[in-house]
């Protein structure tokens, strides 16, 4: 599987004083980024939005990607469309592949107030974008004549609502998508707040027959639904019947679990085994994550790299945050303890099936099978996450692998000494510890 870094954190640009200029810094990390073996980006909402130094997650002006002089400037916090296309150009010279942030419901900025006449309601929906391309009113949004329903989803901080069955909505929709992948060069979506509307909005855009030099493209595809098990399991039946793709969905139930394994003393590490997370249940239509732009103050406070070692060892497609990588200094370079060793570690041996070979309070050990075929030769590992927080932990389990050394190839914790080569007796059996507070990761040798 790949590995994708969310490039951005809330309001980026201006903490780092690069506003205007976040695609050219991105752009100078990119050769890096991929040497340490990142395979795509995912970048911020690109159009203008209802002021120009705005993050982008309340658009007026889907084309306008900081070429036009409105909603009080021309770029927008993170640049215009000539720096945003040397980006995506750099990034595939570098074999790293980008994802569009799509913000395909709420919209703000109009530049009238409008009353609707099927409920006598005055709101602000009447847009007239300065690209000229998606001018909309009051029946571009909820209540519309093309829906009985007020709204298919939940409404978000009172911004208007499109409505995708309005035609004209719904055509601007696949105007915008086939913009971003066939003359821009993205290579998928993130769709942002997927409860606002309906999950077949996001099954046609991904099954629409976009092409790329000459050939037909399917784009990667997840979604943000924040909520639990239950609910990302119906919206990815729902929306997986309406397109042959595998459309993801990030995956909100195991982060809260992977917080509580690094934030509260004493988690019982059982509870990673449950099956409540996405990644569980359909490892391929799993996004995992540990943080992103939107958690705030829920953001992981401590031994941030015990919950980054689990969702770069399982399954799914694992996110890291921008923020992690470089504020956070969680990337350490040429090191055993920190993400970059980790990126190596999910590429070279994290192929196959995951087994749970231990689980108690405080230690859990699981193993990758490996896997291997004509391109991909994963060999496997054993992982362990160790919860005490006063001594190495490790106990005997039974592998499937006999008589066969392992080398440790990263581990972290509250000891960062360098773990002890193992080799398994003729069924397969080994201890494998961990520090405290933390992993190690173990490969066939």
């Amino acid at each position: 599987m790949a590995v994708m870094m969310q490039a951005f954190y809330w309001d980026a640009p201006k903490h780092e004083k690069k506003e205007g200029e976040w695609w050219n810094f991105i752009a100078e990390k990119v050769e890096d980024l991929g040497k340490a073996g990142f395979n795509a980006l995912w970048l911020p909402p690109v159009s203008k939005a209802s002021d120009h130094t705005s993050v982008g997650y309340d658009p007026y002006d889907y084309f306008d990607l900081g070429d036009f002089d409105q909603k009080g400037g021309v770029k927008t916090l993170y640049g215009n469309r000539a720096e945003l296309e040397a980006l995506i150009a750099k990034a595939h010279k570098n074999g790293i592949g980008l994802y569009a942030d799509m913000v395909i419901n709420h919209n703000s900025g109009a530049d009238e107030e409008e009353v609707n006449p099927l409920d006598g309601q005055k709101r602000w929906t009447k847009f007239n974008p300065k690209s000229g391309k998606f001018p909309r009113d009051w029946n571009c949004f909820h209540p519309s004549r093309y829906e009985q329903v007020m709204i298919e989803g939940e409404n978000f901080a009172g911004f208007p609502h499109l409505c995708h069955r309005n035609p004209v909505v719904y055509t601007a929709m696949f105007e915008y998508a086939r913009f971003l992948i066939e003359e821009l060069g993205f290579d998928g979506f993130r769709f942002d707040f997927v409860k606002g509307f309906g999950a077949w909005m996001i099954g046609l855009l991904s099954k629409y027959r976009y092409v790329k030099d000459g050939k037909d493209f399917a784009p990667y595809v997840v979604g943000e639904m924040w909520s639990g098990s239950e609910d990302i399991d119906g919206w990815l039946d729902r929306v997986n019947k309406i397109t042959d793709n595998q459309i993801a969905a990030f995956d909100f139930p195991l982060r809260y679990k992977l917080k509580d394994v690094c934030d509260k003393p004493n988690y019982d590490l059982r509870n990673l085994t449950d099956g409540g997370a996405v990644v569980m249940k359909r490892p391929m239509n799993a996004a995992t994550f540990v943080d992103n732009h939107d958690m705030g103050d829920n953001a992981i406070i401590n031994d941030k790299m015990m919950a980054y070692s689990f969702i770069m060892v399982h399954e799914g497609y694992p996110s890291i945050f921008w923020y992690d990588y470089y504020n956070n200094e969680l990337a350490r370079p040429l090191t055993p303890n920190g993400i970059d060793a980790l990126v190596i570690a999910h590429h070279k041996y994290a192929g196959g099936d995951s087994q749970i070979l231990h689980a108690d309070p405080d230690l859990y050990i699981m193993q990758r099978v490996g896997f291997k075929d004509d391109s991909v030769d994963q060999p496997g590992l054993i992982y362990v996450l160790n919860n005490l927080g006063d001594k190495w932990s490790g106990t005997s389990v039974k592998t499937k692998w006999p008589n066969q050394k392992f080398a440790p190839i990263a581990w972290d914790g509250h000891d960062t000494a360098h773990p002890d080569e193992r080799t398994t007796d003729a069924e397969g059996n080994s201890e494998f510890p961990a520090p405290p507070r933390g992993f190690a990761i173990y490969a066939p040798v």
